[in-house]
């Protein structure tokens, strides 16, 4: 049974609901760190991660775009969803089996791009792709038609089956760098599993196979997907060449730093998805006044955090991971002063998605793209963690100016109104509405 765009929720309450839960996740991710960066030291857990980050990277590499596709389709046309839920089961495992298969080519040609890393590992890390990138479209879908409650139990799963399980292995002298990965592809099956009974149970069902219907999405999904997988490569690109160029040690590290940050991407991640279905629906003009409204209170609700993040980086390093892990902290403190520009680079590049104009959104994704893999190359092999965190924090600023500044051109907006105002945080925090009452 279809749900009803007229019963969707408060604005506030969704922001609040999807920010608890990335708040969550990460709560259980760092629980998880935590228990395998003490068990397998920092050579090990840079082996997981970067197992791990190669299916991530490689997951959004390989989408093509099919999960933008369908958010846009399942908010705008409703009677489309049981066919494009289908055929982005059917894309998921075509699309992950080349995705993988296409990596583990790379490798047999270059070793020296597998990390140093088992065979049999990075093909159980290789079999989750699909799985992936069934659950990002999924999850897309289910937002689109305002079920943020579902989107964001699923964000829970994989992190509390991981500090379950490694919690207990642990307990047991059981953990190694096997049953960290192992476990971290079976709470992502669990997670993908989940919304697949959901969209079967509570939202029409999977239909038949369209193969227009599927043009249509690769033909979207391609335009969005360069700037998806620049802003992957924002992300996940500079573990993966630290951990060729640098080794485990350095990007056991960086990755301590790197989880640390992600927390200051939360807040911007939860207005995006929240705004998200009311901005596929709107207006070029209100889409924009709404848009600019939430990005001046997120700037001025992310200061405070980046602050306290500066602050307490020896403490979020040393104190909860152990002395080993003290070569964190700089790459924390310059990590955490990027998140002013990654708030503009998703509120911003967000809208321009929504709005079906993924050509413009890619145009600042680029710029951000092109200076950190520029300065990774630069600064990586002479400042190992350090030279990647000044890589990011540069690229999230670059970025971030250049999607203001598309933002002023084609979604009617001024500079002055993307100028944080006290104003903005009060209205938002008293926000009982949805997103059209901001602004």
């Amino acid at each position: 049974m279809l749900r009803s765009g007229s019963g969707r929720p408060r604005f506030a309450g969704a922001v609040a609901l999807t920010y608890g839960a990335s708040v969550g996740g990460s709560v259980l991710s760092l629980g998880s760190v935590l228990i395998t960066s003490r068990a397998l030291g920092p050579s090990g857990r840079g082996t997981v991660v970067f197992l791990t980050t190669v299916a991530m990277l490689t997951a959004q590499l390989a989408t093509l775009g099919v999960e933008e596709a369908a958010a846009n389709l399942a908010g705008s046309r409703p009677g489309l969803r049981g066919g494009v839920a289908t055929n982005a089961l059917l894309l998921a495992a075509v699309l992950g089996i080349v995705g993988a298969a296409v990596v583990a080519g790379l490798i047999a040609l270059v070793p020296h791009i597998g990390g140093h890393t088992s065979a049999s590992l990075r093909w159980l890390a290789l079999g989750a792709i699909p799985v992936l990138i069934l659950q990002y479209s999924l999850q897309f879908l289910a937002r689109a038609d305002y079920a943020y409650a579902i989107a964001n139990a699923s964000t829970l799963v994989g992190p509390l089956v991981n500090v379950a399980v490694n919690g207990l292995l642990y307990a047991l002298g059981l953990i190694t760098v096997g049953t960290a990965l192992a476990t971290w592809v079976v709470g992502q099956v669990i997670a993908t599993g989940w919304l697949v009974a959901y969209v079967a149970k509570r939202l029409g069902g999977f239909g038949r196979p369209d193969a227009r219907l599927a043009r249509g999405m690769l033909a979207f999904g391609i335009k969005a997907h360069g700037g998806r997988v620049m802003m992957t490569g924002n992300y996940r690109l500079d573990q993966w060449i630290l951990g060729a160029i640098a080794g485990p040690r350095e990007l056991g590290l960086y990755s301590v730093a790197v989880a640390w940050t992600q927390v200051l991407f939360f807040l911007p991640d939860a207005l995006s998805l929240v705004l998200r279905p009311d901005l596929i629906r709107a207006s070029a003009r209100e889409a924009g006044r709404r848009t600019a409204a939430v990005f001046r209170a997120a700037m001025l609700l992310t200061l405070p955090l980046v602050v306290g993040t500066v602050l307490a980086a020896p403490i979020l390093c040393v104190t909860v991971f152990g002395p080993s892990f003290r070569g964190s902290i700089d790459d924390l403190r310059v990590l955490a002063t990027g998140a002013f520009g990654m708030v503009a680079l998703k509120v911003i590049a967000n809208a321009l998605l929504a709005q079906g104009r993924p050509m413009l959104n890619n145009i600042a994704i680029a710029i951000a793209f092109a200076v950190t893999l520029g300065l990774d190359i630069l600064l990586i092999p002479s400042h190992g963690g350090l030279g990647a965190a000044i890589a990011s924090t540069a690229s999230y600023t670059s970025g971030g100016i250049a999607a203001s500044v598309i933002c002023t051109r084609s979604l009617s907006v001024g500079l002055r109104d993307l100028i944080p105002r006290v104003s903005d945080l009060r209205r938002m925090l008293r926000s009982a509405g949805p997103a059209h009452e901001l602004g």
